[in-house]
């Protein structure tokens, strides 16, 4: 299994493959918040999942990641949509190069379990993670809507997130005040060979094996959503 920031660097192309074999995820945003006329941020945009289903209907988007290829793969698509209310920012999260109260909704997809998890020391990730939330208050305006996306299981039909994600998660429900659900965001592989091959290379050798030994083409996922509305 290849390292995720090597693969987001030099890889990117394949992990947009992979990524399309789920279910696109608009409908999951509608519910918590139309995106219809508003000012967007999708912060950790990668290939663009989230930014390519909201900027046909938002007013403006900002795709921001700290990935240049995975950028160029999110500008290309938003070119063959022939949309022109759009941007892109190359940076991290801890400090955006974005204004304050630019946006009426964020949405973070997949992207911040990689500063604020328990693989690293625990006063480095909550510090971090204090930065980022501090970075999405300032960027988002009053009333505005913050949602997060992250995996709460590669391989299982119920949740079961990483153990160095737990206290990620519970910060963001219970220091932060977010709602929380969670979804099942299944992949639909082609066949059970691009499954296995395309989990090696992103989940593992585990869950790769168990694909073969069950010989399936569809692997559970569950993914978590949290949500946090602002006052106005």
């Amino acid at each position: 299994m290849a390292e995720h920031d090597y693969i987001y660097k030099f890889d990117a192309a394949q992990y947009d493959l992979m990524i399309s074999k789920q279910p696109e995820v608009g409908s999951v945003i509608r519910e918590i918040r139309s995106f219809a006329g508003l000012d967007v941020i999708d912060v950790g945009a990668g290939t663009g999942r989230l930014t390519t289903v909201m900027a046909p209907e938002a007013k403006t988007i900002v795709a921001l990641d700290a990935s240049e290829a995975m950028l160029q793969i999110t500008s290309s698509k938003l070119c063959r949509l022939e949309l022109t209310n759009w941007r892109i920012v190359q940076s991290d999260y801890v400090s955006m190069p974005l204004e304050d109260d630019s946006a009426d909704l964020i949405v973070a997809g997949w992207s911040l379990c990689y500063i604020a998890n328990s693989n690293c020391q625990k006063s480095c990730w909550e510090e971090k993670l204090q930065q980022v939330m501090e970075e999405l208050r300032r960027v988002v305006r009053p009333g505005g809507t913050i949602i997060i996306m992250e995996t709460m299981g590669t391989g299982t039909e119920v949740p079961s997130p990483p153990t160095f994600l737990s206290a990620y998660y519970e910060q963001l429900v219970e220091k932060y005040g977010f709602f929380h659900k969670w979804i099942r965001l299944d992949y639909t592989f082609e066949s059970t060979e691009q499954a296995e091959r395309l989990a090696r290379w992103f989940f593992g050798d585990a869950t790769a094996d168990e694909i073969l030994r069950k010989q399936i083409k569809q692997v559970p996922e569950c993914a978590g959503i949290w949500w946090l509305n602002l006052p106005v």
